[in-house]
């Protein structure tokens, strides 16, 4: 189910993850799965992909907790690998 504009705007301010401590690794982690999306990855969240771009998507996927990574040891974050 998508979000509304609204609820992804708050969203994106306030993420609720603990692991996501800004918004600005949210946009970093949503980047690198739309990327995956991009290139042929099945959503991992009940959507249409034709109804919606893969940023959009990768997004909702981040916010809700769809999208599982790990940090390196040298701070950087890597997104699981595809199933």
């Amino acid at each position: 189910m998508a979000l509304t504009p609204a609820e992804l705007e708050e969203a994106i301010e306030d993420p609720q993850s603990q692991e996501i401590d800004s918004k600005y690794r949210l946009i970093i982690l949503a980047a690198k799965r739309s990327k995956q999306l991009q290139r042929g990855a099945r959503p991992r969240i009940d959507i249409d992909p034709t109804k919606h771009k893969a940023t959009r998507i990768a997004l909702e996927e981040v916010i809700s907790g769809k999208v599982k990574f790990h940090w390196k040891p040298d701070g950087k974050e890597e997104s699981a690998e595809e199933s």
